[in-house]
Formats: structure tokens, sequence, C-alpha cells
């Protein structure tokens, strides 16, 4: 091994572990293995799931835990469905599983809002926080960047800024 790599060794592993602490945050707030019928340890299983398409009974469950979710269009803009939609899926047996973007989307916003808790100190908070303007988001509401990949890795990024201090 290099010096290098033995410097840098306990970042990666670090970086990993806060990985696999999303990954498992999320699938709990996603209804974990009693909805999805499998384990996801990691983010390689968190991939795996997405892929094949979480069920829609996974989101739905989502929507019960954080009920920020069922206010106004707040589903919409965070995957990209509305409650309606969601409903009438719950019934369509054709439908029981999402695609594989609405999917990515929920992952993403479970991965966020999970964060965002932790940083926030409540769920509560983290549901206040999400529909309100940050600076560090040059004053947008961080549920109205989730629309997009880019957009949902600035909220991303803004956490972590939070989390360390940094708050612009």
């Amino acid at each position: 091994m290099t010096a290098i790599t033995e410097t840098l060794e306990p970042f990666v592993l670090a970086g990993t572990a806060a990985q696999e602490n999303e990954a498992i945050r999320a699938y709990r707030l996603l209804g974990g293995r009693k909805i999805m019928k499998r384990t996801v340890r990691d983010s390689l299983d968190a991939h795996d799931v997405i892929v094949k398409g979480i069920p829609a009974k996974s989101l739905l469950y989502l929507v019960e835990g954080v009920r920020v979710l069922s206010t106004g269009d707040v589903l919409n803009k965070a995957i990209g469905i509305s409650i309606r939609t969601l409903q009438r899926r719950k019934t369509d047996a054709r439908q029981k599983v999402l695609s594989t973007e609405q999917s990515s989307r929920a992952w993403r916003f479970a991965e966020i809002i999970g964060q965002a808790t932790d940083i926030m100190g409540s769920q509560e908070a983290a549901e206040a926080w999400i529909l309100e303007p940050a600076i560090g988001l040059n004053n947008r509401k961080p549920i109205d960047l989730l629309a997009s990949a880019a957009g949902a890795e600035a909220v991303e990024n803004y956490l972590t800024r939070l989390e360390f201090g940094v708050y612009t």
C-alpha cells in the first residue's frame, strides 16, 4: 500500500460508511424489508432496488411517514407523481411498481429528508426546512430543486455544509 492510499483510506472508508447509512435510512423510510421484500445494506443494493422499481406501497409508506408529502403539490415536486395517481396505482395491479425515474427520485427524497432530520434534530424541523427558502440555495426552497438531479445534488451539498456549520 502506498503512503497516499494509507493516508486516504480512512476518508474513503468514512465516506462509504456514510453512504451505507444514507442507504439504510432511505430504505427504512420507504418501508424496509416489510414492503420491499428484500434487504438493502448499501448503495449497490439500493441501485438494484431502484432499477427494478420501488413498490408503490413503499411510496405510500413514505407519504404516511413524511406528512409534508401529502400537502399541496409537494409529492409531485419531490417524486414527480400526484397523490391521486399514487392512489390509483395502489389499486391497479399493472402499476404496482414505480418507474426507475420515480423510484430514483423517491429514494433520493428519502435520503435527503433523512439527512435533514439528522441535521435539524427532528423530522418535523426537516419537513419545515424543506419548504422554506434557504440562503445557501439562493433563497430557493429545497423542495423546488428536487425536480432535477442537479437541484437535488445542490440540496444535498447544502445539507452537508449545514452539518459542518457553513450556512452560505
